[in-house]
């Protein structure tokens, strides 16, 4: 098996994560890539490294068998947006705050390397949206986590229409909108009181950002729906970010369709975690503040 590594050589003790991973796979056997940022300064690189690597980042996508992210939740992102496009399977190894969808403390590495040299582990298929633009752009866009339409530079709020299937729903005045798949639930979407919604749910939901209107809620819809958003504004421009990460600007009025893509992320999932264990670790479920020494 050739594992790719991809890791944020911002983070703190990267290169040290970095050494004591291909020290693990190189006992293990298992054959490695590196992305040119982590072999351009070997000196930080505590171990010798075996010659066939690649510099190619994009190499590394489409050659390797398994992605290995290093770092946060911004950095699993944008590995498992390229991984998906190449259908690799991903896991990650946290370095950030949250975490949320790294499968694994960096303290696991030698029990995860065991696992997938072993095969004790599971493809675990995640949602994605795409979304057109077919006024201004040809361009398939992608998110894992969700799709945000807003205001971009304008201070006021922009006028938002959503249909579903053709069908009317709602028109109101927000600061913007949240398409979240399951895996973003737990994001963004989440911070302006939408569900968390398991991955194993076929949902998409629709959570509107500071709406002018007590009565707008989020919404829960169907991933086999065609959900449509109408956005207009006085602005020069409509702002859509996916992901937090790729962001487009286009003129109003702006009609945009998202649904679900054919292809879906694949998550490497070992024993070690369970994702309602996870919940309760970076959510906090279930803690008791009371229970705290001077509460």
């Amino acid at each position: 098996m050739l594992i790719g590594i991809i890791a944020n050589i911002t983070k703190e003790n990267v290169f040290e994560v970095v050494s004591k991973l291909i020290k693990e796979l190189k006992t293990n056997d298992l054959d490695y890539l590196l992305t040119k940022t982590l072999v351009e300064d070997n000196t930080k690189l505590k171990i010798e490294l075996d010659e066939d690597f690649l510099s190619d980042d994009s190499e590394i996508y489409e050659k390797s068998d398994m992605i290995i992210s290093i770092g946060g939740d911004g950095t699993m992102l944008s590995t498992a947006y390229h991984a998906q496009l190449c259908d690799k399977p991903v896991i990650g190894f946290n370095l950030g705050k949250l975490g949320f969808l790294a499968e694994a403390d960096i303290s696991q590495i030698n029990e995860i390397i065991n696992d997938i040299k072993n095969g004790n582990y599971k493809i675990q298929k995640r949602m994605v949206i795409t979304a057109e633009c077919d006024t201004y752009s040809k361009e398939k866009l992608y998110a894992i986590n969700d799709i945000v339409i807003d205001k971009g530079g304008w201070p006021k709020m922009i006028e938002l229409t959503a249909h579903v299937d053709g069908e009317y729903v709602t028109t109101f005045n927000a600061d913007g909108v949240i398409i979240a798949t399951p895996t973003g639930s737990t994001g963004y979407s989440l911070s302006t009181g939408g569900p968390v919604v398991s991955p194993s749910v076929g949902a998409i939901t629709l959570c509107p950002v500071s709406a002018h209107s007590l009565t707008m809620r989020p919404l829960v819809l169907s991933n086999k729906q065609e959900i449509v958003i109408r956005a207009d504004s006085p602005h020069k421009d409509i702002q859509i970010s996916c992901d937090g990460q790729r962001v487009y600007h286009f003129p109003p009025p702006l009609e945009i369709k998202i649904s679900k893509s054919d292809k879906p992320l694949k998550l490497v999932h070992t024993s070690l975690t369970t994702y309602f264990e996870t919940l309760r670790d970076k959510l906090l479920w279930g803690i008791d503040i009371r229970n705290k020494p001077g509460a």
